[in-house]
C-alpha cells in the first residue's frame, strides 16, 4: 500500500567566516573590517548574505519542494549576521528563527541553528564548552557545542551542532582537541539518556575529521550512532577540498531509531553533499571544488569553502 510522506530536510553548512562589519574589541575579528586587508565592505558583505541565502533556501529542494526545517550552520560571527541572513531575499518569505549563543572562541565564531518555526518546536537549548588547554597550560578556548530540543512536526528530536578544532597545526597534533570534543558529546548523550530512553538524536557539524577518523568512530560506538556519511564520502565527493583530496569533514550522523518505523513516525530517507554546479569553481585547475568567498586575503566573491550536508527524515 503506498503511503504519502512528508519529507524533511535537515542540513548542516559551514558558511565560512560570516563576519559583519562592525568591530568587535572582544574577539580577533580584525581581518572582517572595512579599513582590514580583506576590505570586507558592505558591498561584499550583502553579497555574501544572498548568495548563501540561495544556497540555504535550495539545499533538498528538489526532491521536497521547499527550503530544509533545520539547518546547521558554522562560522557564524553573531545575532546580527543571522537577523541578516534571514531578512535576505530567498529565506526572508520563510518562517526562519534561529538559537545562537556567542562562546569564548578566539575568532567569535559559533555554531547556530536556523529552523522553521512551523515545522520544528523548540523545548530547549544549552551550550556546553570544551575544555582545552595550550602548550604552555592556558585555557584555549574554542566553539562551544550546542544542544537542542524540540519537536519536528510533533516529532520529539534533539540536535547536538558541532564545530571541532582545525587541523591547522597539524592532523595528529591536533588530534587530541577533536578526541576531546567527541567525549563532550558522548556526555551530552549519555545525559539525555537517563532522562528519555529512546531519545531520537541528531549529530550534525564541521568536524575537521572524517568518518573513519578516531573521533567520529568514538561518537559512532560510544553513542550508538549511524554515519551515513562514511559510504556517501568518496576519492571524487566530499564537503571539501585541501591538496586536491576530498574531504569529509561535514557530517550529519543519527541514532538508529531513526530506522524503526515502530518506535517513531520519522524515518531517514537519505544522505548527501548538497553540489550544484553553481557552488563550485567553473574552470581552472580548481574546478568543481567549492567556489570560496576569500582565498588568503584574495576575494573571490563566492559562497563558502565547504559545500553544506543533509539528511531526509520521512513522516507518514
Amino acid at each position: 500500500m503506498n503511503k504519502n510522506y512528508e519529507t524533511h530536510t535537515i542540513a548542516f553548512y559551514n558558511i565560512e567566516n560570516l563576519f559583519d562589519l562592525e568591530n568587535d574589541p572582544l574577539t580577533n575579528d580584525d581581518d572582517f573590517l572595512p579599513t582590514s586587508t580583506k576590505r570586507w565592505t558592505k558591498k561584499r558583505y550583502t553579497n555574501k548574505l544572498r548568495k548563501l541565502a540561495k544556497v540555504i533556501s535550495k539545499i533538498g529542494k528538489e526532491s521536497t519542494g521547499e527550503s530544509p526545517a533545520i539547518v546547521g550552520l558554522a562560522e557564524v560571527e553573531n545575532k546580527n549576521v543571522l537577523q541578516d541572513l534571514i531578512r535576505t531575499e530567498g529565506l526572508s518569505d520563510e518562517p526562519y528563527s534561529f538559537i545562537h549563543y556567542d562562546s569564548l572562541d578566539e575568532r567569535g565564531v559559533d555554531v547556530a541553528l536556523l529552523y522553521k518555526s512551523d515545522k520544528f518546536e523548540i523545548l530547549s537549548s544549552e551550550t556546553f564548552p570544551v575544555q582545552l588547554q595550550s602548550e604552555t597550560g592556558e585555557r584555549d578556548y574554542t566553539r562551544d557545542i550546542l544542544l537542542v530540543e524540540g519537536k519536528l512536526k510533533k516529532n520529539p528530536l534533539y540536535i547536538i551542532v558541532n564545530h571541532w578544532s582545525s587541523r591547522r597545526e597539524g592532523e595528529k597534533e591536533t588530534e587530541h582537541k577533536r578526541l576531546a570534543a567527541a567525549k563532550v558529546v558522548n556526555t551530552i548523550i549519555n545525559g539525555i539518556r537517563k532522562r528519555d530512553t529512546s531519545p531520537q538524536l541528531i549529530v550534525m557539524g564541521d568536524f575537521n575529521d572524517n568518518p573513519e577518523n578516531i573521533s567520529l568512530e568514538l561518537l559512532e560506538t560510544e553513542s550508538n550512532l549511524y554515519n551515513p556519511f562514511k559510504t556517501v564520502h568518496s576519492y571524487n565527493k566530499g564537503s571539501l577540498s585541501h591538496d586536491f583530496q576530498w574531504n569529509m569533514f561535514d557530517q550529519i550522523l543519527f541514532s538508529h531509531n531513526l530506522f524503526d518505523i515502530s518506535s517513531s513516525e520519522l524515518r531517514f530517507a537519505k544522505a548527501d553533499v548538497f553540489n550544484p554546479k553553481f557552488l563550485t569553481q567553473y574552470h581552472g585547475k580548481y574546478k568543481g571544488q567549492p567556489f570560496r568567498t576569500y582565498v588568503g586575503k584574495k576575494y573571490k566573491g563566492g559562497y563558502s569553502d565547504h559545500f553544506p550536508v543533509y539528511i531526509q527524515l520521512k513522516i507518514p
